[in-house]
């Protein structure tokens, strides 16, 4: 009799943990058993260098959603980036997507603003206004190698000799 209740110990020992194994692959994985909490969102952009798959999208400064697919529109020649967004961030159709470098040299990220004036954009919306900051690479090129142009005060001076 006490062999048996060993092994139903051992049994329900090893049930637990199957069960807490497989909440913590669910939990820390991201995956929704129960709905999802997100919807998506679509923005073109003339380039996404340095975007990812799984990169970040912030509103106001507070991460809300991640870059699910990056592509290429090939009617508009631009890239398109697919996003989910947490449902309890409204985003509306005057919003402005940008991307932005976290630090000087680290991740990529979507910023929004999430504007407020028009309609909320409905699931698989496209934000309309979207711009891509200058490339600090290409900048410290010219910049290296002479290439970057003066400003109006910094043009050579000529003598009067």
């Amino acid at each position: 009799m006490k062999k048996y209740s060993m092994e139903t110990a051992v049994g329900v020992f090893v049930v637990l943990g199957l069960i807490c194994v497989g909440y913590m692959i669910v939990k820390l994985g991201k995956v929704s058993l129960f709905g999802e909490d997100t919807y998506p969102l679509h923005a073109r952009f003339a380039s996404v260098s340095g975007l990812r798959v799984g990169s970040a999208v912030e509103i106001f400064g507070i991460q809300t959603g991640s870059v699910t697919s990056l592509g290429i529109d090939a009617e508009r020649q631009m890239g398109i980036v697919g996003m989910k967004i947490n449902k309890d961030a409204k985003v509306y159709d005057d919003a402005a997507a940008t991307i932005k470098t976290s630090g000087l040299i680290g991740d990529k990220y979507v910023k929004i603003d999430p504007g407020g004036a028009g309609e909320p954009l409905k699931p698989g919306g496209t934000i309309a206004q979207t711009s891509v900051p200058a490339d600090i690479e290409d900048l410290i090129g010219k910049y290296a190698f002479g290439d970057a142009k003066k400003g109006p005060d910094e043009a050579p001076q000529k003598s009067t000799k």
